[in-house]
């Protein structure tokens, strides 16, 4: 029965034809079993090769007038196809792309899964289109499923923010709760992002188990070009292996190395290393980093920026401000997008001197200029 289950309909009616000794039902029942592995191929082929869908497994919260902040949205695209891309949309009263007129699409990974941010709204939609699609920037109503529109998903936007927000200097911060590829395979704790009386911001890294938790928070908003200014304590006690960033990060400027700017303490696990570093991405560019010694105690770092500029600066704030490091950088500067400033306190697992204590950063202050 097996190989007749590995054959066409029609060979093996034929197949059944050749044997004329053969009893009359022995052949019936060779060609209704037959018939019926073909017709059961037919149907798993069909399922296998279904109607493309998507399906969302982050969903921002409902916000009317949401233009002003943004969130993560994240999801699942099945029977993609090579060449088709994602696109979405939030309403707001209309439907607006998303995250910004002039970065439209959205990359589906490897994995089938897609994350970008996205504009706040009452609703969610992913389009899966075909190449040559031109997503127009603001729609009424959203199309039909067409030759050009494989697959479309709308989802009403929650009630609550899907993360736990803090406020922290007078702006609403996302807190991260979801693992991480930076410096290595790190999973982040909300607990481990905390305000205290006075309003400064507590990160800290905390053991969980044989393992370590770390903590993030990034901007509900974007800001774009300015002076970013960061009041923060003593950092002369982290371990070597131990990563503080102050920094900014796009999901749609891929192409701009995520429109990321860093200002990092860390001697990336070797302590005879200095331990801080202004950043431009890519890293992997020399040009685009300049190392410097932080010294212990209360430092403001900033950083200015600007077309075709960013000039990062290190002072000691009390009494007369004297300059710890400053660096200018004028190549691979990005424009701005829908960026987020962040803040994250996290461990660099490449490391060769290992993490042994629990350890916290305060950040007394963040302050933007326009």
């Amino acid at each position: 029965m097996s190989y007749y289950r590995s054959l066409p309909l029609k060979e093996v009616l034929l197949d059944i034809r050749s044997f004329p000794h053969a009893r009359p039902n022995i052949l019936r029942r060779h060609a209704l079993a037959a018939f019926s592995g073909a017709i059961s191929s037919a149907c798993h082929a069909s399922r296998q090769g279904g109607d493309p869908s998507i399906q969302f497994t982050r969903v921002p919260q409902s916000d009317p007038a949401g233009r002003e902040k943004h969130d993560i949205i994240e999801g699942i695209v099945k029977g993609v196809r090579a060449g088709q891309q994602l696109v979405l949309y939030a309403r707001s009263g209309k439907w607006w792309v998303q995250p910004l007129v002039n970065h439209p699409y959205t990359r589906i990974s490897s994995g089938a899964k897609f994350s970008n941010a996205t504009h706040l709204g009452t609703e969610y939609a992913a389009l899966l289109v075909e190449p040559g699609f031109r997503p127009p920037p603001v729609l009424d109503s959203l199309p039909e499923r067409s030759a050009k529109v494989a697959a479309i998903e709308v989802v009403t936007g929650q009630q609550s923010p899907p993360s736990r927000t803090i406020s922290f200097s007078g702006y609403e911060w996302r807190v991260r709760d979801a693992p991480s590829s930076r410096g290595g395979r790190n999973n982040y704790s909300p607990a481990n992002a905390s305000t205290d009386d006075s309003g400064a911001l507590h990160l800290r890294i905390a053991r969980a188990g044989t393992d370590w938790t770390c903590a993030e928070v990034s901007l509900t908003r974007n800001l774009g070009y300015g002076t970013y200014r960061f009041l923060v304590r003593d950092t002369g006690h982290l371990e070597p292996a131990t990563v503080f960033g102050m920094f900014t990060w796009d999901y749609a400027g891929g192409e701009q190395g995520n429109r990321e700017v860093d200002i990092e303490i860390s001697r990336w696990g070797d302590p005879a290393s200095k331990n801080a570093q202004y950043v431009v991405q890519p890293y992997y560019v020399a040009a685009n980093v300049a190392r410097f010694v932080c010294p212990a105690g209360k430092l403001l770092h900033s950083f200015h920026w600007q077309p075709g500029r960013i000039d990062f600066r290190t002072v000691r704030p009390s009494g007369p401000q004297t300059v710890v490091s400053e660096h200018s950088f004028t190549s691979g500067v990005p424009s701005p997008g829908i960026e987020s400033v962040r803040m994250n306190l996290y461990l660099f697992r490449s490391a060769k001197a290992l993490f042994h204590t629990e350890t916290e950063v305060v950040i007394e202050k963040f302050e933007y200029l326009p």
